[in-house]
């Protein structure tokens, strides 16, 4: 079937991602993993670079699984016997997966292990003067659990409608941090005013009750504080 507009195109592939998700233990895994390591981005003394190279990891893993599940798929679609080509694609796109995951590893290494000689109160101060880093995690955070929550409770599509609001959870994740990183009033009443927009439109649309715009807004608010004033307690 073809895309009807662009937004259906998105809503498809992000259905495939929750498909992954759903029916690959290993695509858990991976996830889980990739969580982890963007919570100990904040620990670390990570720079743009080297945060450009995590996610390149990440997401060359999330590639060659979500890959290796279409193939299988595919292969399964054709036929249910045994055929010794058919585990031989299956083979090769375990290998590639296998691959990535040694190149992330070998990251992580290169990445994390000089990080970790440091002095912790070093690392925390560090990070506290990395505010663009710590908004980039808190987004993709909110982002995450906006999608599980919508996966948990079978409501909506992955951008569109459902428990919570994912745009109302975005929009003031980063209002949020616009307002821990300028704490100049003009500034934050601006951003929340666009972020009062978005929520505005969601509803005025129908894609979203008004008791998911406000769930949404809250997580996105709330996960925020959360990372900015745990990394305050730390310092």
């Amino acid at each position: 079937m073809k895309n009807r507009n662009l937004l259906e195109s998105f809503n498809r592939a992000i259905d495939g991602l929750v498909y992954c998700f759903r029916t690959q233990r290993n695509m858990r895994i991976h996830c889980l993993t990739a969580l982890v390591v963007l919570v100990l981005c904040l620990w670390l003394r990570v720079s743009k670079a080297e945060l450009v190279m995590v996610f390149l990891a990440i997401v060359l893993v999330l590639i060659t699984e979500i890959v290796n599940t279409a193939l299988e798929v595919t292969i399964d679609l054709i036929t249910k016997d045994y055929h010794p080509l058919a585990a031989v694609v299956k083979d090769v796109a375990a290998g590639a997966v296998l691959l990535a995951a040694v190149y992330s590893l070998v990251t992580a290494y290169f990445v994390f292990f000089p990080k970790l000689n440091p002095a912790l109160p070093k690392v925390f101060e560090i990070i506290r003067h990395s505010p663009v880093h710590i908004t980039l995690i808190a987004v993709s955070l909110v982002v995450f659990f906006v999608i599980i929550s919508k996966v948990a409770t079978g409501t909506g599509r992955p951008l569109s409608g459902g428990m919570p609001s994912g745009h109302a959870a975005v929009a003031f994740a980063l209002s949020t941090a616009i307002v821990m990183i300028t704490q100049d009033g003009l500034v934050a009443s601006l951003a929340f005013l666009l972020s009062l927009m978005v929520v505005q439109s969601r509803v005025e649309g129908g894609i979203h009750s008004l008791t998911e715009v406000v769930v949404g807004s809250l997580f996105g608010v709330l996960l925020t504080l959360l990372i900015f004033q745990l990394l305050t307690q730390l310092r």
